[in-house]
């Protein structure tokens, strides 16, 4: 196995030049490419993965940033990386089979899977992640996220710290609050999958927003498209999740010019934990599909907010992040 230090320190290599790991040519496994990263780095890494299942957990430290994970099969399908831990066993973000905490961290062309089987355990913590983020300006591309109840969690380290996730042209599955957490979060082009639970009235929530109530921008799902297996009218759009009780966590959820199906509840934003929907910022823009509809339980935002609610006005931050300029 090489010693990737020396990739980047021999008199070979300059400063910044980018470097490409191969698993499993070079590195058995992705954590132990993450592994030979130095911290601080500073140089872009790419870690090359070849199709394969990868059955394992993945941690990128706040240490290693500028990596891409790229798998290099024909298609993201071909590449998965996976595992299948529930939070009864390690908690919500030790049930994460990939968890990146590291900032300008891109994956592209991946599947990340947690394929805990919920219908073969009773238990009480059965959120099962297949992917958490705390970091900023996270980028996926052409990636899919595959699980049930809590498969895809952009975060940030503390409420008030704000973190950026854009997912593009990607495919999100899940049935309970299963594109949550408190990142500003861009889902674009993208399908999401509502799966459903067998309910006759309640198969889940697609989204569980804890955006801090200073952060104007949490979630935006644009130009998408939602589906379901689920029954006419048995599925939310969102809830509003206060994390321990959070008073200051409101969450902030639009979906706009978007595919929504039947399954789409006609009152789709619900209550949590005593919590009303109503103090949240949840809206509509110009959705369309058999479950779009507007009506009183339906707020639509304005023409004139939603000249300010684009990809650009989410990401922009205070670094004129554009990490879709390469596609607009």
């Amino acid at each position: 196995m090489p010693a990737l230090v020396k990739r980047f320190s021999g008199p070979q290599k300059r400063i910044g030049d980018p470097v490409e790991l191969q698993v499993p040519a070079a590195y058995p496994t992705v954590q132990s490419a993450v592994d030979a990263v130095p911290d601080g780095n500073d140089t872009p890494v790419t870690i090359a993965i070849a199709p394969g299942t990868y059955r394992e957990k993945v941690y990128i430290p706040a240490s290693k940033p500028h990596l891409l994970l790229r798998g290099t099969g024909r298609d993201r399908s071909d590449t998965v990386i996976v595992f299948d831990t529930p939070a009864e066993y390690g908690g919500s973000t030790g049930s994460a089979t990939v968890r990146i905490a590291a900032n300008d961290i891109t994956a592209r062309n991946l599947t990340f899977s947690n394929d805990f089987d919920e219908a073969a355990h009773e238990l009480k913590g059965e959120q099962a992640l297949a992917m958490k983020t705390t970091g900023d300006r996270i980028v996926f591309e052409d990636t899919a996220f595959l699980g049930n109840q809590d498969t895809l969690m952009t975060d940030s380290p503390k409420l008030t710290t704000l973190s950026r996730v854009y997912v593009r042209d990607s495919y999100i599955e899940g049935d309970v609050d299963f594109v949550y957490g408190r990142a500003t979060t861009v889902i674009e082009r993208s399908v999401i999958r509502a799966l459903s639970r067998g309910s006759d009235t309640n198969n889940g929530y697609i989204t569980a927003a804890s955006t801090w109530k200073d952060n104007p921008y949490g979630f935006l799902i644009t130009k998408s498209k939602i589906v379901s297996d689920a029954p006419a009218g048995t599925f939310h759009l969102g809830r509003p999740w206060h994390p321990g009780g959070e008073p200051d966590a409101i969450a902030q959820v639009l979906i706009r010019d978007t595919q929504l199906p039947a399954a789409v509840k006609s009152s789709p934003w619900t209550d949590m934990s005593g919590f009303s929907w109503k103090d949240a910022r949840f809206t509509e823009y110009r959705n369309h599909g058999a479950g779009a509809g507007v009506t009183a339980d339906r707020p639509q935002m304005s023409d004139a907010a939603a000249r300010t609610h684009t990809v650009a006005h989410y990401l922009k931050g205070t670094d004129d992040w554009a990490p879709y300029a390469r596609h607009h």
